[in-house]
C-alpha cells in the first residue's frame, strides 16, 4: 500500500519562501517559525522548509503538517537536520515518535502550535482546533523531536 499523500495547496511554496526570507531577517524571534535544512533524499541538495516547533516536557517536537509530504521523507533518510532561526543554526537529529506515543504530542498541538490549525483545516485533516482531532493524526501525520547533535 502507497503511503496516503495529500497535495499541497498551490501557494504553499510561495508563503515558505516569503517565510525563509523572513526567517532570515531575524523576523519572528524565538517563539516563531524555524527554518529545516535537509539533504534531499535524491538529489542531496539542500532543501528547507518553514516549521514551528513545540516544547513538551522540555523537548522540543514538529509535526509534519501534510501526509507524505516531501520534507518528511527527506527527515527520515537522512536522520539529522539543521534548524535555523534568524542567524543561528544548530544542527538536530530528527527522531520520529511512533504513533502511540505521538497521541498525546498532537492532543497538545492545537494548544501550542495555534498557527498550523487552521493550515492542517484547510488540507481538511481536522474541523477545528480540537485535541482529539490531533490525536487522531497520529499515523498520519508524524511527528519528530529535535534533539542537539
Amino acid at each position: 500500500m502507497a503511503a496516503e499523500r495529500i497535495r499541497p495547496p498551490w501557494w504553499l511554496k510561495y508563503v515558505n519562501k516569503v517565510m525563509i526570507g523572513l526567517n532570515k531577517l531575524g523576523v519572528g524571534g524565538d517563539k516563531g517559525p524555524v527554518v529545516l535544512t535537509v539533504p534531499g533524499r535524491k538529489s542531496g541538495k539542500p532543501r528547507s522548509t518553514p516549521v514551528t516547533p513545540m516544547t513538551v516536557d522540555g523537548k522540543r517536537y514538529v509535526v509534519g503538517g501534510l501526509p507524505g509530504a516531501d520534507w518528511t521523507a527527506n527527515v527520515r533518510a537522512a536522520g539529522e537536520a539543521t534548524v535555523h532561526q534568524g542567524r543561528r543554526a544548530q544542527r538536530v537529529r530528527m527522531v520520529e515518535i511512533p504513533a502511540e506515543q505521538a497521541r498525546p504530542l498532537l492532543r497538545e498541538f492545537p494548544i501550542l502550535v495555534p498557527t498550523g490549525v487552521g493550515f492542517m483545516k484547510n488540507a481538511g485533516l481536522v474541523t477545528g482546533p480540537h485535541p482529539d482531532e490531533f490525536e487522531a493524526l497520529a499515523g498520519r501525520c508524524p511527528v519528530f523531536r529535535l534533539d542537539a547533535v
